[in-house]
């Protein structure tokens, strides 16, 4: 019977993360990037562009969530489990800084959040069963095409949008302090075709993210 409230408290402080995440009930550990910068005059399609900019990171950071999870639950080291939990809790001050910058922005989170959690959390099942190594290896290809989506963000924004821009930039940091921790853990190569999948699933979703 302990066991069994055991199972029960995990599931609901689990799914109690996964409604937050949705929600976008996330509390930053570390200070805001933007916090001190002052909000600068935008015209209404810079405003649109940069909120639209901003959606794409707040869904990449949903999806961050969903795959650390799946991965720390999953993996076959606790070193593993706690490598993940600690770049997933790091992902969440990214999760709380893009959703305060779409509020003041005057936008909203995707509406497709339930549907990038669960593809990203089964992504993240599905790498953690075939190995600690591989699941690593998707960490590592994950933040490289993350920190090369956030460059791409850094020569999209209006130059004058210094609040989004120092979010962005120090997203791009984090990730890739991330790659190197699993590259350093003993990450193996992800095959070149895989690579190549998960950038038509990361078009997909960045290009629909943007509107919805």
């Amino acid at each position: 019977m302990v066991f069994d409230m055991q199972l029960l408290d995990t599931a609901i402080i689990r799914f109690d993360k996964v409604l937050r995440v949705m929600s976008g009930v996330a509390v930053a550990t570390r200070p805001n990037p933007a916090a001190r910068i002052d909000e600068a005059a935008l015209s209404i399609e810079e405003r649109r562009h940069s909120a639209g900019l901003m959606r794409v990171n707040h869904v990449g950071e949903i999806c961050a969530q969903a795959l650390y999870e799946a991965q720390s639950q999953f993996a076959q080291s606790d070193a593993l489990k706690q490598q993940f939990v600690r770049a997933g809790r790091e992902e969440e001050d990214h999760l709380a800084w893009t959703a305060a910058r779409l509020t003041e922005l005057g936008s909203h989170p995707s509406l497709l959040n339930p549907l990038w959690y669960a593809g990203a959390y089964a992504l993240g099942v599905v790498a953690a069963r075939v190995g600690d190594a591989t699941s690593l290896g998707f960490v590592v290809e994950t933040e490289r095409q993350v920190e090369a989506h956030l460059e791409s963000h850094l020569q999209s924004l209006p130059l004058q949008d210094a609040k989004s821009r120092a979010i962005v930039d120090q997203m791009r940091l984090d990730e890739i302090e991330h790659g190197a921790a699993a590259k350093a853990l003993g990450a193996t190569d992800t095959p070149v075709p895989i690579q190549k999948a998960m950038r038509v699933m990361a078009k997909v979703m960045t290009t629909t993210a943007y509107y919805v």
